[in-house]
C-alpha cells in the first residue's frame, strides 16, 4: 500500500519534472493539476504555502517543492521519491542533449523549436502570476476565517501596497528578491502581531 503511493509521487513529480520548462515558476499550473485536481494532496492554499517556503528556501524550487509536498504525503520515504521523481527527466534530458546538442545547433528547425519553448515558458510564468495575485493579493480572509473575494481596501489595503512596491524595488531598482522575501516575512510578522494586539 505504502509502495502504490511511492509510486504515485514518482509519477506525478515525473510528469511534472518532464514538462516543466523555463524553471519553478512555469511548474506551478502542472504542480495544480497533479498534487490538487488529480490526487488531493494538498489544497490551493497549502500548495502556494508550499511554493512560496520553496522560493525562500536555498535550492531548486521544483526539488523543493516535490520535497515539501512528497514530505507531507508519506515522511522521509515520500520525499526521496517526489525528489527523485522531479529530477529524473531533468538528468536523462540533460545527459542527451550534452551528448547531442552541438550537432543540431545549426538545424533551423531545432532554433525555431527552442524559440517556441521560450515564448511557452513565459505564457506559463504569466498564467502562474495571475493565479498567485488572485489568491495571495486579491482575496481576503471572510470572517469564519475561510478565504474569499471581496472589497479589497476595506482591510487588506497593505497586501496592494507591499505587492506593488515588492514588484517595483524588484523590477527597477535591482535589489536581490532575498531582501524582498525577508522584508515581506517581517512586514507580515508585524501586521499579525498588530491584529493580534
Amino acid at each position: 500500500m505504502r509502495m502504490k503511493l511511492y509510486m504515485k509521487l514518482f509519477g506525478a513529480f515525473f510528469r511534472i519534472g518532464l514538462f516543466t520548462f523555463g524553471g519553478g515558476y512555469s511548474m506551478l499550473p502542472m504542480l495544480q493539476r497533479e498534487v490538487v485536481d488529480k490526487y488531493g494532496w494538498a489544497t490551493n492554499d497549502e500548495l502556494l504555502d508550499c511554493f512560496s517556503i520553496s522560493q525562500c528556501t536555498p535550492g531548486v524550487i521544483a526539488v523543493n517543492s516535490a520535497t515539501l509536498i512528497g514530505y507531507k504525503q508519506a515522511k522521509l520515504a515520500g520525499a526521496l521519491f517526489a525528489t527523485i521523481g522531479v529530477i529524473t527527466p531533468s538528468i536523462i534530458i540533460i545527459t542527451i542533449i550534452a551528448a547531442t546538442l552541438q550537432n543540431f545547433m545549426h538545424i533551423a528547425a531545432v532554433a525555431h523549436a527552442f524559440a517556441g519553448i521560450r515564448v511557452a515558458v513565459a505564457a506559463l510564468i504569466v498564467s502562474a502570476v495571475i493565479k498567485l495575485i488572485k489568491s495571495n493579493v486579491l482575496q481576503q480572509p471572510a470572517e469564519d476565517g475561510k478565504q474569499g473575494p471581496g472589497p479589497f481596501f476595506k482591510r487588506h489595503w497593505l497586501r496592494l501596497l507591499l505587492f506593488i512596491l515588492s514588484f517595483a524595488i524588484v523590477a527597477f531598482f535591482s535589489v536581490s528578491p532575498i531582501f524582498i522575501v525577508a522584508g515581506a516575512i517581517l512586514t507580515g510578522i508585524a501586521l499579525v502581531g498588530k491584529a493580534a494586539a
